[in-house]
This record gives C-alpha cells, sequence and structure tokens, in this order.
C-alpha cells in the first residue's frame, strides 16, 4: 500500500514524520513472518532491502547510501529515508506486522535531531512510483534470504557490508540515559553492540544513535 502522502505520519517512539506530496510512502503488512524469537532480524532485511532499492536510483556520482542502525537509509551521512515496524496480536492468535517506509524524494523536512538529504538533492529525477517499484522487488528478494529468520546470517552480511560507522565513536540515547562508547557492530539477532569506555561490550536493543 502506497500513499501520496499522509495527515498522521509518525516515526519512532511517536515523533511526528513530515508526509508532504513527491516522496514515498509504502506500508507493508506480513501476518506471521517468523516465529516470535527469529522477529528481532526482520528490521535488518527491511532495511537491506530499502538500501538496495534507494542505491538503485541513484546517479554515480551521489554520495554513499549506507545503513544506520537499526534501519535508517543514510546518504551522505544524510537521513534520507526512515523505517517504523509495528506488531499487534490477532484475535485468532496470528500475529500481524506492519512496516511503514517513508522515502525522502522531493521535499526533506526541517529535522533538528539529524542532518536530512532528498533524492532530488543527490541528482537523482526517481518519482515515486519508480522507487515503489525498486522497492517491491527488493524487498520481495530480501525477504526471500531472510527465510522466516532461517538466512540471518545472509542478510547480517548484507547490512554489514553498507552499515554506517562500524568502528566510529557513537552515542545512544536511551529512554533513560545515554551512553558513549565504539560501536563493535551487531550480533545476528540484530542488536547494536557498543564497546564501551572500559572495554565492556554492551548489547543494545533500543536506541537513537549519534556519530561523535
Amino acid at each position: 500500500m502506497t500513499a501520496e502522502r499522509q495527515t498522521g505520519g509518525r516515526g519512532r517512539r511517536g515523533r511526528p514524520w513530515v508526509s508532504e506530496a513527491g516522496n514515498l510512502y509504502a506500508s507493508l503488512l506480513l501476518i506471521d513472518p517468523a516465529p516470535m524469537d527469529r522477529l528481532g532480524s526482520l528490521p535488518l532485511a527491511v532495511a537491506v532491502a530499502v538500501h538496495q532499492a534507494v542505491r538503485g536510483v541513484l546517479p554515480l556520482a551521489a554520495e554513499p547510501a549506507e545503513i544506520k542502525w537499526p534501519n535508517d537509509i543514510l546518504i551522505g551521512r544524510k537521513k534520507t529515508c526512515g523505517i517504523l515496524i509495528e506488531g499487534e496480536a490477532l484475535p485468532d492468535g496470528r500475529y500481524a506486522l506492519v512496516i511503514g517506509i517513508g522515502i525522502n524524494i522531493a521535499v526533506m523536512p526541517d529535522n533538528p535531531m539529524y542532518p536530512v538529504t532528498c533524492l532530488r538533492q543527490q541528482g537523482s529525477m526517481v518519482s515515486p512510483d519508480e522507487l515503489f517499484a525498486h522497492l517491491y522487488a527488493d524487498m520481495a528478494e530480501a525477504l526471500g534470504v531472510w527465510n522466516r529468520g532461517k538466512g540471518v546470517r545472509e542478510i547480517t552480511a548484507r547490512w554489514r557490508e553498507f552499515a554506517c560507522g562500524i568502528g566510529e565513536k557513537i552515542t545512544v540515547n536511551l529512554p533513560d540515559r545515554s551512553i558513549s562508547g565504539h560501536f563493535s557492530g551487531i550480533d545476528d539477532n540484530g542488536l547494536l553492540m557498543l564497546e564501551t569506555e572500559d572495554g565492556r561490550i554492551m548489547p543494545i536493543a533500543a536506541g537513537d544513535v549519534f556519530f561523535r
């Protein structure tokens, strides 16, 4: 499902997501996509698919497209895409997941938290419909490789290939505190591995990452 614009778009933790016409806003509904203990790696597969779609419409001279943990897509270290995955148990016992994807094509918001960009600014003249065609094909391929969580090793390998900032100093904002250290990568379940100043490796399941 796609929309030309949204009146109530939102990002993680209920933040507003600017949804003006000219960008791509797409949602994918999955029912029981994997056993619950394998769902943690699904955001990695989604990020790999969206990254591939974005990379496929950028001109060769564009700045590099990267994946910022857990699943933002950056171009030249500027955010161009956000992904939100929400789930809910159904009355019949099945589990539904909605994957919401917003990609800045022609319009970008003023965001005090992160630098932002759009595909137009990077020299791409793709339309929302054309980009959706790329996204549809790349999502089907990535979810096929993920294979209900059985293909997590291949997905994490692809994610790491285009990861932004591995080895760099970062700050992770958690709901109750901020932690700084070096980004050591991810484990096979998609957890961020943070090397703290005392040399410990701390796994983090959710948080906002800032490069220092």
